[in-house]
């Protein structure tokens, strides 16, 4: 039972911090797909 707590809260963890860096590093729609001919 004590394994299976870990393993949750290590799961939690993980996608808390991955949460974290791809909200850092990803770009809203408008910026990644916008050109000098895009108007949005």
């Amino acid at each position: 039972m004590k394994s299976f707590i870990v393993a949750c809260v290590a799961i939690v963890a993980i996608a808390v911090g991955a949460a974290v860096v791809l909200n850092h590093y990803q770009k809203p729609a408008e910026q990644a797909f916008s050109t000098t001919a895009v108007r949005i």
